[in-house]
């Protein structure tokens, strides 16, 4: 199992009261399944990506991610789980604006260490995973909302980690390049890839296998569902840089 979650509890102190953010979550996932968690705001469901995420540590409870026990971790060893076994995409891209598509996905190696011309080819890679090969030398303000998004993904798979955690990918796009994201995160689970998907909406949700319901901070529902199919993801723009979405 690659998340085991169990009777996990956060408690916010707010106001001089303690507001049970998460109530007793036990919750597993293996590798290679597509989970959409989902819930109205206030539900939990950022605090349960926060911990899923290793951006935050549960007040009570147990969390291993890949057979690690991560709620024993000191700061240090976060940050290196953080790197090297999530990749994290979200809403608003979170680009650097004036590093070009390959330097955004080469930055976590960066961090990891790795030499100059294994960082090239790595993260040549992983833009090519997500058909932005011949974008890798524009940069953000050069690509449109889909494209952006593509290079976060990219940036998100050039470690290779074990679970790619997405927090409302599709909420800055308009519907049709939404569903191009949502089919290109189908076919990069269909090669292998965890994904753990956090939205609000009905329609990204079924792109999942698997969706759980939180409500105040309770599991309410966990089932399995017949995924809705997407069309492929189609081939890149062409050379010409495409206007912002």
């Amino acid at each position: 199992m690659l998340i085991d979650v169990k009777d996990l509890v956060k408690v916010y102190p707010m106001g001089g009261e303690e507001v049970r953010a998460l109530n007793s979550v036990s919750l597993g996932i293996d590798r290679g399944e597509y989970v959409a968690i989902m819930g109205p705001s206030g539900s939990g469901k950022s605090t349960l990506m926060n911990l899923i995420g290793c951006l935050d540590t549960p007040t009570s409870g147990t969390y291993f991610l890949n057979g690690r026990e991560v709620n024993k971790m000191d700061d240090n060893e976060l940050a290196a789980i953080r790197n090297v076994e999530i990749g994290f995409v979200f809403q608003t891209f979170n680009l650097l604006a004036r590093t070009t598509a390959l330097q955004n996905v080469e930055l976590p190696l960066i961090y990891a260490g790795i030499t100059r011309a294994e960082r090239h080819r790595r993260a040549q890679k992983a833009l090519d995973m997500v058909s932005l090969t011949d974008r890798m030398s524009h940069r953000p303000n050069e690509l449109s909302g889909g494209q952006r998004q593509r290079v976060a993904i990219a940036r998100a798979l050039v470690n290779e980690p074990s679970l790619l955690l997405a927090d409302e990918p599709t909420g800055n796009l308009d519907s049709r390049t939404g569903e191009e994201i949502m089919a290109l995160f189908r076919k990069l689970n269909e090669e292998g890839n965890t994904i753990v998907l956090i939205t609000h909406e009905d329609d990204i949700a079924r792109c999942a296998r698997r969706v759980v319901h939180l409500r105040d901070g309770k599991i309410v529902q966990d089932h399995v569902q017949e995924s809705r199919r997407l069309p492929v993801a189609p081939a890149p723009e062409g050379s010409a840089a495409a206007p912002p979405t």
